[in-house]
């Protein structure tokens, strides 16, 4: 072994057979145990480093508990909402398999300018619930479209099941098109409890803490808008 080699990602069989190539015979499952005995297993690289911290970091994550808490004994809804990864709408390669009777065939290269347009999925988790709404729009991703999918899930879902909220809380990371710094989002934003009859109120999570916004660390059921 060479000093500063950590990992490898060569097969069982792969590895059998480099060993029977520098003269030490090992079966695969003699390999996976020694292997187990070293606590070594094929992993995945993790996110979970993060690259900063704010100073206001804690306070924040306290000032979002007390408030969900204190909006869901109210029998209020709390949503989180996220812009989900856009995908080219086109002939172009998708991760996965399918059953077909004949090869299929796609774009050797993703170029944006040989599809259709972008679809841009927008989540949004009823907490309470435990139920998620994708609005799917292929414009920009703006707090217009962010709007937009607030308004359509409350019309649609939100305005049934809270037949007698007059309040809203919203869960959201601090970028993209719901910025907690753009006036775009904010401008966007003071319009809707006019047209929801609806009492707003936004919580951001603190820099670089995106990822613990729920509809992204838990798993609900999804729906479409």
């Amino acid at each position: 072994m060479r000093v500063g080699v950590l990992w490898t990602n060569l097969s069982l069989r792969e590895l059998s057979r480099r060993l029977l190539a520098l003269g030490t015979p090992a079966s695969r499952r003699t390999i996976r145990r020694l292997l187990r005995k070293l606590k070594l297993g094929r992993r995945t690289a993790r996110k979970k480093k993060t690259m900063g911290q704010h100073p206001d970091r804690n306070a924040q994550f306290e000032n979002i508990g007390r408030l969900r808490q204190e909006y869901q004994q109210a029998g209020d809804p709390v949503i989180s909402i996220d812009t989900k990864k856009k995908e080219l709408l086109g002939n172009f390669q998708r991760p996965g398999t399918t059953y077909t009777e004949q090869p299929v065939e796609t774009f050797d290269h993703d170029f944006g300018s040989a599809g259709q347009g972008k679809l841009i999925p927008h989540g949004i988790y009823d907490m309470a619930q435990g139920h998620a709404h994708i609005h799917l729009n292929t414009s920009h991703d703006t707090s217009e479209l962010c709007c937009d999918s607030v308004a359509s899930w409350w019309e649609q879902h939100g305005r049934a099941a809270y037949p007698q909220a007059k309040r809203l809380l919203i869960l959201c990371d601090g970028g993209g098109s719901n910025s907690a710094t753009q006036y775009l989002f904010k401008e966007d934003l003071q319009r809707l409890p006019n047209r929801l009859d609806l009492e707003l109120r936004v919580a951001h999570y603190p820099p670089y803490c995106s990822k613990y916004n729920p509809i992204v660390t838990e798993r609900p059921k999804v729906g479409h808008l």
